[in-house]
């Protein structure tokens, strides 16, 4: 032990509990956790998980400001376990990370809704030639850039853009296209510096075709998203050749809980123009 943090979230107990009881049986459990597994208290990081709406999500939880850095499929990343509740790594993307790193070789990478752009990170170790990380947080893209930084990516052939994505997609401007793509929106965002409301359920069809204009004849869109109920739309069945590649996505530690994400790779129709 030693160098080992350990990262613990509770899903809050709902209003039917006791909150002494739940309070108690949460002190309990972590108790054994830390002794079982030998780490101390310090290195302990504790979130609740609770229904939060529009920029409480998002809202730091602490500011200790402690990077520390992890390992996966040869490369490194920073993640911050203390101040957000997301950490800057979404461990159930594990499945795809691995999938673009293995696609990547001598491909153009587009990364949107990037978030700290782990996933941009695999595909460069890959062999990615070049790709593009858009979001609109600027906070997430600095910490995409120490992501680079730390494993050495080519910052001229791996760049960043601070931007609304859906803005982006549709800047008649853009002409670049790109051999795979990852689109992994939120289910819903109302920041501040986008027009409107983003509603991945009402929206998707629509970022869909965008990205499709974007993809390379033979290229590959990996669509995913986290919203529980979420139902792709039928019309893009139509449109695309779709696999659903959900189950594939999802590794053993999230085996109970399936409805992590949903994930379908998406691909122009044979013979489409």
């Amino acid at each position: 032990s030693g160098k080992e943090w350990l990262h613990v979230q509770e899903y809050a107990a709902p209003k039917s509990v006791d909150p002494r009881a739940a309070s108690e049986r949460l002190r309990e459990a972590l108790s054994v956790t830390l002794e079982t597994l030998d780490v101390p208290l310090e290195r302990c990081a504790l979130k609740r998980r609770e229904v939060k709406k529009g920029a409480e999500q998002y809202e730091r939880q602490s500011a200790r400001n402690v990077a520390i850095e992890v390992h996966e499929g040869g490369y490194r990343l920073r993640v911050n376990l203390f101040d957000y509740l997301d950490t800057g790594l979404f461990l159930d993307h594990r499945p795809v990370r691995r999938w673009i790193a293995q696609q990547a070789q001598g491909k153009r990478f587009l990364n949107l809704f990037c978030y700290t752009a782990s996933v941009t990170v695999s595909a460069a170790q890959g062999g990615a030639v070049q790709s593009l990380s858009v979001d609109m947080s600027n906070t997430y893209l600095k910490w995409a850039r120490e992501n680079f930084v730390l494993n050495q990516m080519d910052l001229k052939a791996h760049t960043l853009l601070q931007a609304d994505c859906l803005a982006w997609l549709q800047d008649k401007g853009v002409k670049d296209t790109f051999d795979l793509i990852l689109l992994d929106p939120p289910s819903f965002s109302n920041s501040k510096r986008m027009e409107g409301i983003l509603d991945v359920q009402r929206d998707h069809e629509a970022l869909i075709d965008l990205a499709m204009r974007r993809l390379a004849p033979k290229g590959t869109l990996v669509f995913s998203n986290n919203l529980r109920k979420f139902k792709l739309e039928p019309a893009l069945l139509e449109r695309y050749a779709i696999e659903d590649w959900s189950a594939r996505s999802i590794d053993p530690d999230f085996q109970r809980n399936q409805r992590i994400h949903q994930c379908w790779m998406i691909r122009q129709r044979t013979g489409a123009k």
